[in-house]
């Protein structure tokens, strides 16, 4: 039922606020991705996305107003161009495109084009959203599962909260999601998908999340910074020991994201990759004593 409401309201938003789109002989589908429902909207010529604003990506911190804004501002040849933005749904082209294959992600990191790609982006204007890592982690910290808290997670959050993160090297917007799944290849051209998580903020805390996310070794690490400071920040050292600060700050990050997934869909992939990271503060804590 939940469904066929959301089409029908889908719909009737199109109808009165895209009336150039004609959606009589459209086919409506749902999309499933790591965060929830999208919608795919398929017709004679149309071929567009449809995502909604829900309470559990808010929690996440998905703000489809603000993915609006950075696309528009910040997005243009990058990202899908944004066809209507409301207070529930955000819908935009469907960007059409080869996906890339591991071996073609190892590719991209190896010749430079990830690099340059992401470069591209940290020199586009400010979208006016500032990513604010301490209230996305207090907002986690409500969220997740008491019965699993440790004395040595308290001191952790603690921690993160009377810190003071570390001062910008050059402030611009972010993806914060680059992986090979928010990658399509259209001719010679690499766009990037899944704006969600886009915001303004330091570079390297953008380097950082990409190298953890894609597990980069240390060797793939310098190999990209290289490859970035022929199109962005030039001073490597200075670049790469300002990711070794957010290094910390994007484990946790993603710590209590897996948390707070694990407790949205009860998959306990979830609190695999959840428990690797713990292990990996502890270890630290250990070797820090």
């Amino acid at each position: 039922m939940a469904t066929l409401s959301s089409e029908a309201q889908l719909r009737r938003l199109i109808s009165n606020r895209l009336p150039a789109v004609n959606t009589a002989g459209c086919h409506f589908r749902p999309v499933q991705g790591l965060t929830g429902e999208s919608w795919l909207i398929e017709g004679a010529g149309i071929r567009l996305l449809a995502r909604q604003q829900m309470p559990d990506k808010y929690v996440l911190g998905v703000s489809r107003r603000r993915e609006a804004r950075v696309l528009k501002r910040c997005g243009a040849g990058l990202g899908p161009q944004v066809l209507l933005q409301t207070s529930a749904w955000l819908i935009v082209e469907w960007l059409t495109g080869d996906n890339i294959s591991e071996a073609a992600f190892r590719a991209l990191i190896e010749n430079g084009e990830l690099a340059a790609l992401i470069a591209e982006l940290h020199h586009r204007p400010l979208s006016g959203y500032r990513l604010n890592l301490q209230q996305q982690l207090a907002r986690y910290w409500q969220r997740i599962d008491r019965r699993r808290m440790t004395p040595a997670w308290l001191s952790w959050q603690h921690t993160f909260m009377r810190s003071v993160p570390p001062q910008p090297l050059k402030l611009a917007p972010l993806h914060m999601d680059i992986h090979r799944g928010n990658l399509l290849l259209q001719g010679e051209r690499l766009r990037l998908i899944d704006w969600e998580y886009a915001a303004d903020g330091d570079i390297a805390l953008e380097l950082a999340a990409l190298f953890r996310f894609n597990q980069f070794s240390s060797a793939t690490q310098h190999n990209f910074l290289r490859h970035y400071a022929q199109h962005g920040y030039s001073d490597c050292g200075q670049l790469a020991a300002q990711v070794q600060r957010w290094l910390p700050w994007v484990d946790y990050l993603m710590l209590m994201w897996f948390e707070v997934r694990w407790q949205q869909s009860g998959d306990r992939e979830f609190l695999r990759w959840s428990a690797a990271l713990y292990q990996r503060f502890c270890l630290s804590s250990c070797c820090s004593q």
